[in-house]
């Protein structure tokens, strides 16, 4: 069996991360599977690259831009096959390019437009666990191009169809996904499962669990996602296809915070349920600015400093677990 592996930028930083890691990759490969690991920079080294780039010049070139943030990744590979040698797994890192991840567009804001996976099916045939880059791939001029915000879970999702693979696992700082985001509503429910159309809807519009083009990605070439935490490597959600007497009326709720907004997200969208949700937030005394639906969510704005409050209403009301 062949499985996909992606690691966040927490679940690398530093050596006992990077040994956690290695060990959910290594048993694994104990169960008699292949791996490919994708792994995002360790840590904050992409802010800090970037921050360091614009101490320089105000507008680095963005070729070159992308030659400096590529090389986070870079590390990242190669510190975990490091480690995973040092556990007894043979292992190679490739870059973006050596993996055959072929994109297109802007610097900085790439899409994966090819995948040519020779080499990464030599080196599974080989017996060895492939640590690819993400984030990157090669475009038609021979450059390094990144893939935007999130890039590394897409690029997860891509070799895992290219693959075909049987689960494409993200692993990152949180045990799953929730209602809500736990940190701000600590009554949030996490989910055994959820549509991809709501996971979707949720990443549109400012949950920073998957980001929407792996989500996009993965339920257009039908690969099934489960995010798990890095840190127990236990429980975890899976974002596939529900038959619709599997998918509740109601999936989730987020917010954007640059937007003052929060978005509930459900099958169950419609007039009546943002009517419904105007007329509570206004018997409570919170003031909708502004609302608005759409298939599959509806969305209100709210004051800045009200916003918290107008999801623990909107929480209670759609989404707490039945008594």
């Amino acid at each position: 069996m062949l499985i996909v592996q992606k690691f966040g930028g927490s679940s690398l930083a530093g050596p006992e991360r990077l040994r956690r890691a290695a060990a959910l990759i290594s048993k694994a490969r104990r169960q008699g599977h292949a791996v490919v690991a994708v792994v995002s920079a360790m840590g904050k080294a992409t802010d800090d690259l970037l921050s360091l780039a614009h101490e320089l010049a105000p507008a680095p070139p963005p070729r070159e831009l992308d030659a400096l943030l590529g090389t986070g990744e870079q590390q990242s590979a190669a510190l975990l096959a490091i480690t995973l040698d040092s556990l007894g797994e043979a292992a190679c890192s490739l870059s973006g390019a050596q993996a055959g991840i072929f994109a297109a567009g802007a610097h900085g804001d790439g899409r994966i437009a090819l995948m040519f996976p020779r080499r990464l099916l030599e080196t599974l045939e080989g017996g060895s666990v492939a640590v690819v880059c993400g984030f990157q791939g090669l475009d038609a001029e021979g450059d390094l191009i990144t893939l935007g915000r999130g890039g590394s879970d897409t690029s997860a999702v891509a070799i895992a169809a290219a693959l075909r693979a049987e689960c494409c696992e993200i692993y990152t700082d949180v045990d799953g996904i929730y209602t809500a985001d736990p940190r701000l509503l600590p009554g949030a429910r996490r989910l055994d499962a959820i549509d991809y159309q709501d996971m979707l809807r949720l990443a549109e519009a400012g949950s920073q669990v998957l980001h929407d083009r792996s989500v996009r990605l993965a339920m257009e070439q039908g690969v099934e996602i489960t995010l798990r935490s890095s840190f127990t490597g236990e429980g975890g959600s899976l974002v596939r296809r529900l038959p619709d007497g599997e998918r509740p009326p109601w999936a989730g709720l987020t917010r954007s915070a640059a937007e003052d907004t929060m978005t509930l997200v459900g099958r169950a969208a419609g007039a009546a349920a943002l009517s419904r949700l105007v007329m509570a937030l206004a018997e409570e005394g919170l003031p909708v600015l502004g609302g608005s639906l759409g298939e599959g969510y509806v969305r209100v704005q709210l004051p800045p400093d009200r916003l918290e409050e107008g999801m623990q209403l909107c929480h209670r009301l759609f989404l707490a677990a039945p008594d």
